[in-house]
């Protein structure tokens, strides 16, 4: 029997292309609701390709008897009961791989906009200002920068540091063996809260990391630091950034994503007061979740996929 696929999300054609070929029948489902999916409408379903538009729990699951596989374009899996799929037998696949270079980009495009004040520079001299020492930079060789989370993204940004001659700590929870590798320290929390100048979180959401970076977190630092976050919105209290901006334990704080995100990461839920002060700043730098949203990661999040899921496939057949 032909293998069925729905696609629930937009992705690159790649994908939808790629897995016809191998002989399976897919469609574009994208506006496909929940209450139709509960309803039965996937019930002979064997996959399914998705973003973040729609939360797998176990109820959407039990819709869809005959699934195999989910394949989610890009990295987190927060919107997929991954234990809940496992019990069923369910395989989840992602791409962390395909956006990892976009992310370690953005992140150090981002890092020397705020230490060379570019931004405000830019701006001032397109009103007709030439007030050199007043955007007199920092150089990043100079910064000592922690990494926090050594997966996929950690390590591209690592990678993408190598030429500033900076010094790189990086702590990762579960992840141990990368000393050394791009120069990187393997250091435990204390390291990086002492050292550093920098900090980026690259950690997916789940129950420990979730809200990880409030006040109490900031006041752990021994210096004031430039705070980055391109990972998930909800691992960063955004009112503990307004208030380590305003009590200087943070001079700076560069974020790509934001706790008030909705759940399908397209548009904001909130414009609450804590990031109205954070668009007045000039110490912050914001972007609206595009850190892994390049014109090349498009493609590669969905080859990718393309390739594990064929691969999975031969895998069976042997």
């Amino acid at each position: 029997m032909m293998e069925q696929v729905v696609f629930l999300d937009a992705v690159h054609p790649v994908l939808f292309e790629r897995l016809v070929a191998h002989g399976m029948s897919c469609r574009w489902e994208n506006q496909l609701s929940r209450d139709a999916i509960l309803e039965g409408s996937l019930s002979n379903v064997h996959g399914i390709v998705l973003r973040s538009r729609l939360t797998l729990d176990l109820p959407m699951l039990q819709a869809m008897p005959e699934l195999r596989w989910i394949a989610r374009s890009g990295a987190g899996l927060e919107n997929i009961d991954t234990a809940a799929a496992a019990d069923s037998g369910i395989q989840v696949i992602n791409s962390p791989e395909g956006n990892a270079a976009s992310v370690g980009e953005h992140v150090i495009g981002q890092l020397l906009m705020l230490l060379h004040k570019l931004h405000q520079a830019d701006r001032h001299v397109r009103i007709g200002g030439w007030d050199r020492e007043a955007h007199r930079g920092s150089e990043l060789g100079h910064q000592t920068v922690g990494i926090i989370g050594y997966g996929n993204m950690g390590r591209a940004f690592a990678q993408r540091l190598v030429g500033f001659d900076c010094r790189v700590l990086a702590h990762d929870i579960a992840k141990r063996g990368f000393n050394g590798e791009y120069g990187v320290e393997e250091v435990g929390m204390d390291a990086i809260f002492t050292h550093c100048d920098v900090v980026s979180i690259h950690v997916p959401l789940t129950e420990i990391t979730e809200q990880m970076v409030r006040t109490d977190w900031i006041h752990k630092f021994k210096k004031p630091i430039i705070l980055i976050n391109s990972s998930r919105g909800a691992v960063v209290d955004t009112l503990s950034v307004a208030e380590g901006l305003t009590s200087s334990h943070l001079r700076g704080a560069i974020l790509d994503v934001l706790e008030y995100e909705k759940k399908s990461l397209e548009g904001l839920a909130a414009r609450p007061n804590a990031l109205s002060a954070l668009t007045r700043d000039d110490r912050v730098v914001l972007s609206p979740h595009v850190a892994g949203w390049s014109q090349e990661s498009y493609f590669k999040l969905s080859n990718i996929l393309a390739d594990k899921i064929l691969g999975a496939a031969k895998a069976l057949k042997n």
